[in-house]
């Protein structure tokens, strides 16, 4: 593992070029747009907020009308007095109880929002071409689909009703001040115009360094995913503080940007208070000048008081979401990105029923700018056995790769059976090839589950067969539950070996046309490898087969060997006629054998 790169400085002082301010706007906008599908809720929460918001400023004017029946010069009339004070506390429990209703609507809406935006994040994942994730670390997909949604979640619900209900008590509040007195109002509204600059200056800077934090966290998310599934090769090194090391430098990265977020977002709070005691004391003195001039009534002073600390406590309020509206966009905008990402185009084309040939015409292929395969030619008759084989590099893999089309062809076409397998969808061409790769992959569930993972409707008897053909039935009947037992998602609890038996087996489930083996047996002892030969050679017959194998004794009995060199095909032909050309075949096979005789193996 390498030390902290020049980017996590840059991401950490919040200078990421992708992550600057200039894409607030945009984003949180569009994050606004998500709410477009519950315009009739959103009216709803509006009008009751607007009529809980009525009764709350309301009620302080009936309150001033109370003070001057106190201190009125007649004497008091508690009759009045009390029918104020009722009819007061009767508004104020409406209003809260309206408030409590327009939350719940609003909390349902966020939870809804942030479950839908999961769903179109999981279904991307699936839609995105396979090169997209050659060029992202798994950590920071995951941190954008979990800790950034998850912040934007929390965003929706704490703030959209805040917000809405600050922003029309602000406009109620400010009216009533008005109508009281314009001079007091305007004594008020100072602190709206500092409000906004102060959003402006400091929000800025947040932004960038908000943007800086998540983007970080991905960063640090990728490092823990490689420390943990590369546990045993940190050990096997002596990694354990360099690895250590560069998880302390982007903690740090990610501490020194959440720091200096909140920091700088916490300023607006603390600032607007001072503000708004600022604004106490122009009220008090000019309003007691008022008082004593006969201007206004002392009630009157009393309503518009209680006015602006009304008026101030959302306004404070929002100042606080602040942070959090900033945080919650720099979320969104990295979600954003990933949802824009490019997705793979995807025919409606159909197969016929599949025979199994296979032609490469002319195909030419690189990862990026580097070439790899050039003019690659290759025919397959049906129900042949080819062995790909090539030293590491060759393109065997890649060529594999092209054929289900995890990558499309740069040049020339691939025909299955006569059809151009760019005419037809991706799911029509892989439903009739099976598969097994040399790292087996399995999924948290019962082995029954993952047998069946290809065809989930298969019965029991047919999930115990294709077990029992690839020799994996002994193992799993010793396990405590059989084939209920669970497995984790890396299968601690079951030998290499005996996952690739797993995924051998979900090979013969399927009941492919065509069977790809990437290595198949890779991972087994000398013993399991000859039962495995022995059921694959069964399974093959009558399928068209491409086994990629670097044990060249395994692949002897093949139709027709390929020999693949710098992605074109070199050599082709049976194992005897190989041999006895003389090229990069037999060089192979001859230093192999060599190195088996001499215990290598």
């Amino acid at each position: 593992m390498s030390d902290t790169s020049p980017e996590d400085v840059e991401l950490a002082e919040g200078t990421d070029p992708g992550r600057t301010a200039k894409a607030f706007w945009p984003s949180a906008l569009r994050l606004l747009r998500v709410f477009a599908p519950y315009k009739l809720q959103l009216i709803t929460a509006v009008i009751l907020s607007i009529v809980s918001v009525v009764l709350q400023v309301w009620a302080p004017l009936i309150l001033g009308e109370a003070v001057n029946v106190l201190f009125h010069s007649d004497g008091i009339d508690f009759a009045r007095l009390g029918e104020l004070i009722t009819r007061v506390l009767a508004m104020y429990v409406v209003a809260m109880a309206l408030m409590w209703l327009q939350g719940r609507i609003l909390v349902i809406i966020g939870v809804r929002i942030t479950y839908l935006l999961r769903q179109d994040v999981e279904r991307k994942i699936h839609r995105v071409p396979s090169n997209w994730f050659d060029s992202t670390q798994r950590g920071d997909l995951l941190s954008r689909t979990t800790n950034d949604v998850d912040n934007i979640q929390n965003a929706l619900q704490q703030t959209v009703s805040s917000l809405l209900n600050g922003l029309l008590t602000i406009i109620g509040i400010t009216i009533m001040m008005f109508a009281i007195s314009w001079r007091l109002a305007l004594i008020a509204l100072i602190a709206v115009p500092i409000a906004a600059v102060v959003v402006g200056v400091i929000g800025k800077r947040a932004q960038k360094l908000f943007s800086a934090q998540w983007a970080n966290t991905g960063r640090l998310n990728g490092h823990v995913e490689e420390a943990f599934t590369g546990h045993d090769v940190v050990t096997l090194f002596n990694r354990q503080e360099a690895m250590n090391e560069e998880f302390a430098a982007r903690n740090d990265a990610v501490y020194q940007a959440s720091y200096k977020a909140q920091f700088i977002s916490g300023m607006i709070h603390p600032i607007m208070q001072w503000v708004t005691y600022l604004g106490y004391v122009g009220i008090a003195v000019v309003g007691a000048l008022q008082v004593a001039a006969g201007a206004l009534a002392l009630g009157s002073v009393t309503a518009f008081i209680q006015y602006s600390r009304e008026f101030n406590q959302p306004l404070g309020q929002l100042a606080g979401l602040a942070n959090m509206i900033i945080s919650a966009v720099a979320s969104a905008e990295r979600v954003f990105e990933f949802l824009d990402a490019e997705e793979e185009d995807d025919t409606e084309g159909e197969l016929a029923e599949v025979a199994g040939a296979v032609e490469f015409q002319n195909v030419a292929f690189g990862y990026g700018e580097t070439p790899l395969i050039t003019n690659l030619n290759l025919r397959v008759e049906p129900g042949q056995l080819v062995a790909i084989v090539g030293p590491t590099g060759a393109g065997k893999t890649t060529l594999i790769n092209l054929l289900m089309r995890f990558y499309d062809v740069d040049a020339g076409r691939i025909l299955l059976d006569g059809t151009d397998i760019s005419t037809v969808s991706r799911a029509e061409l892989r439903q009739p090839i099976g598969m097994v790769l040399q790292d087996a992959v399995l999924f948290s569930g019962s082995i029954k589950h993952n047998i069946a993972y290809g065809r989930p409707e298969a019965t029991d008897e047919q999930i115990i067969a294709a077990a029992q053909a690839a020799r994996a039935d002994h193992f799993i009947n010793q396990l405590p539950d059989g084939y209920g037992t669970e497995i984790s998602l890396d299968a601690d609890a079951i030998s290499a070996g005996e996952r690739q038996l797993l995924t051998i087996a979900r090979a013969f489930l399927s009941d492919p046309r065509l069977l790809i083996l990437d290595e198949a047996t890779s991972s087994v002892d000398t013993r399991t490898e000859a039962l495995i030969q022995e059921a694959l050679a069964k399974l093959q017959q009558g399928r068209t087969s491409f086994v990629i194998a670097h044990r060249l004794s395994t692949i002897r009995a093949a139709d027709v060997i390929v020999v693949m060199d710098h992605g074109d095909v070199v050599e082709q032909g049976t194992h005897a006629q190989l041999l006895q050309a003389g090229g990069m075949y037999h060089d192979l096979y001859t230093a192999q054998t060599q190195h088996d005789l001499e215990g290598g193996r």
